[in-house]
This record gives structure tokens, sequence and C-alpha cells, in this order.
């Protein structure tokens, strides 16, 4: 399977999220904030931002929010769910 498919397979899984640079495309891409994120999710901005610069992972309640949110977000935006992709657009 090429990289791509897998990554994708990744987001669809309930509790696997993608990379923290993915994490931060498609919450870009989707004009929102740090703050919220965090408001959906139940979190402060500051784990938001940990999520994102991969130095800390969500707890499994959150995890499974936070996947769910960065799937819906990945079918608006499949652009974003690819890494590398702009962090502009």
């Amino acid at each position: 399977m090429s990289d791509p498919l897998r990554r994708i397979d990744a987001l669809v899984e309930e509790d696997t999220l993608p990379t923290p640079q993915v994490r931060r495309q498609l919450r870009l891409a989707a004009g929102l904030t740090q703050a919220e994120v965090a408001e959906a999710i139940g979190v402060k901005r500051l784990a938001v931002a940990r999520w994102e610069a991969g130095s800390t992972q969500p707890h499994r309640g959150n995890r499974r929010a936070y996947a769910h949110l960065l799937r819906k977000l990945a079918v608006k935006h499949p652009d974003a769910a690819i890494e590398g992709a702009s962090d502009e657009g």
C-alpha cells in the first residue's frame, strides 16, 4: 500500500491520529483556531498546541473526539490530509 493510502486509512481508524503536521494542516484548512478546536473537544488550547507540535498525545476520550474531528475535516479538505501540503491553503 502506498504511503498516501496508509495515511488515509489511518484517518479512518477510530482513534488513530495523523501526523502532527497533518493535524495542523487540517485545522488551518478549515479556518479553525487552536482555541476553537480545544473548546469543541473540551480541553485547553495549550493541549491542542502540544498535540500539533507532537510533544504530547491526547488521552483516550480526547483522542477519540480529536480523531473524529480530524476525520471530518479530512473529508472536507482532502488536500490538507496529505503530509507536506501547504499550511497556507
